[in-house]
């Protein structure tokens, strides 16, 4: 029997919300957003670079490569970025950020002309009443802010992805003028924001729903939904499921959920999350190289129950646990033994099961931890180790266990 017999689904045992085959683009914030956290450092161009490539080996769709408008520093970077990509001739697509302002669109156009290749300007404004209340701004202002970006991005030859903040606590006749505005304009994505990560499921997905059926069908243009989510309900990945089901097209995350406060939607969680559900077919082995690339150049510590890429996320030393993984493993069937104590197979992302030896384990984690090193076992060396660990506060090290191992 194949793994997937000996598993009921209840994710798919009723109505499913995103039909199988759903065409799921995913654009990288991490060099423009996620910078934003103020706890990191920001990278080398370098280290940019770097990360970059390997966005590139995931085949993320998108990448926003910066803010040109912030600075000197920010422009040379965005030029640099923008350069790697066209002389690689790299699949991953350019966007820059933008204030709604010709001060910030000008120089997006200014690079995009020198290095030859389209760059996305994803021009942003507030738009919530809360907002517009601190501002002073009226919805009349914001209408004829956003008309003049977006007409002076275009007019200068940049596809314009047209971006309203705080959209999730907007009211829909003001949603529904500036977007419809934007498009009018002649931006063909427009991106949906969850700023402050407000949103629940429900809320996303009436966002997206109210947009798709009043803004988007009444246009009768092409255009791109996007989805920008942020954690701080910690519901950023049902979010932007719910969007996609809602008929998102595009879904914005960060490396290691880096940004603003607690950060936006974690990159490497939602594309394990679309290659689970069949939304996306990309190879993911370099997604552990992408995240450890990041926390580095970030000065970031991944933590050790991180999902997916935190060092526990694939170890048990629980006896019960370990010895349904070890029998599983016995059977030379990787994914058996992947799925039989974790709902994400370790193999889709290069990693695999760890066995350990602690103070909840039995007996067979020891055997196994012996067979997996090439030790001839013995029952006296099995119970020595074993009652060391009972012994133990916590996991022990191999350097211990080799010392027990050695011991006379």
């Amino acid at each position: 029997m194949s793994v997937n017999e000996l598993i009921y689904d209840w994710n798919l045992a009723g109505n499913i919300p995103i039909p199988p085959g759903t065409e799921v683009l995913v654009n990288d914030e991490t060099l423009r957003d996620g910078l934003q956290n103020p706890s990191i450092h920001d990278p080398t161009i370098e280290e940019k670079i770097e990360i970059l490539h390997l966005m590139e080996s995931l085949g993320i769709d998108s990448v926003n490569i910066g803010l040109p408008g912030a600075g000197p520093r920010a422009a040379r970077d965005v030029e640099v970025l923008a350069r790697e990509i066209a002389s690689n001739r790299m699949r991953i697509k350019p966007n820059c950020a933008a204030r709604t302002v010709e001060a910030d669109i000008r120089p997006i156009v200014e690079i995009s002309q020198r290095v030859g290749i389209p760059i996305e300007a994803a021009t942003f404004l507030g738009s919530s009443p809360i907002r517009r209340l601190v501002e002073d701004w009226t919805v009349d202002h914001l209408e004829r802010t956003t008309e003049t970006a977006v007409k002076f991005a275009v007019s200068h030859g940049l596809p314009s992805m047209y971006v309203t903040e705080d959209t999730v606590r907007t009211d829909p006749e003001t949603v529904q003028r500036l977007y419809t505005t934007a498009i009018r304009s002649g931006a063909r994505a427009i991106v949906l924001c969850d700023t402050v990560g407000h949103a629940t499921p429900e809320g996303a997905f009436n966002l997206v729903k109210f947009v798709v059926n009043n803004v988007v069908k009444p246009s009768n243009e092409k255009i791109r939904v996007d989805w920008h989510g942020h954690r701080d309900r910690d519901l950023s990945i049902a979010n932007s499921l719910a969007a996609v089901s809602a008929g998102a097209n595009q879904i914005h995350g960060v490396a290691l959920s880096l940004g603003e406060r607690v950060g936006n939607t974690p990159m490497e969680l939602l594309l394990v999350n679309l290659h689970l559900m069949g939304l996306r077919n990309n190879d993911l082995t370099n997604l552990r190289t992408y995240c450890e690339k990041v926390a580095k150049a970030t000065h970031t510590t991944i933590p050790p129950n991180y999902p997916v890429f935190g060092k526990d996320a694939f170890r048990t030393a629980t006896g019960v646990h370990a010895a349904a993984i070890v029998k599983a493993m016995r059977s030379q069937d990787r994914t058996l033994a992947d799925a039989v104590y974790s709902g994400v197979p370790a193999h889709i992302v290069g990693l695999e099961q760890v066995v350990e030896i602690g103070p909840m384990s039995g007996k067979s984690n020891v055997t196994h931890w012996l067979s997996r090193n090439g030790i001839e076992q013995s029952e006296n060396l099995v119970n020595r180790i074993f009652d060391a660990a009972k012994q133990s506060t916590r996991v022990l090290t191999d350097s211990e266990i080799r010392a027990i191992i050695a011991a006379p």
